[in-house]
């Protein structure tokens, strides 16, 4: 199981665009759609406290939504925090 987690929903621009990068660049991660289970996405919004898809966590670490992804792709940091997110050894629980 991967401790890299996306949220979101099967045709939304911003989901395609995050399963695209971190598929780029190698990365094992669940993906798991909230497009069918309101009571998720529910849990989803309330433990990141945020209204939109993706959701993404490294570890129990919310990096946030694509946006948030592609800048830590632009500014070098995505590796590291893989990392960091992969040595927590933990997947967030919704």
């Amino acid at each position: 199981m991967s401790h890299i987690v996306l949220y979101g929903t099967r045709f939304c621009p911003f989901c395609v665009a995050a399963r695209r990068l971190l598929s780029a660049k190698g990365v094992d991660y669940q993906d798991i759609s909230v497009d069918q289970d309101p009571e998720l996405k529910v849990r989803v919004m309330a433990k990141s406290g945020r209204n939109t898809v993706p959701q993404i966590w490294f570890g129990t670490v919310h990096i946030g939504g694509f946006n948030e992804l592609q800048d830590l792709d632009r500014t070098g940091n995505l590796e590291s925090a893989l990392q960091a997110g992969l040595e927590l050894g933990e997947t967030v629980s919704i």
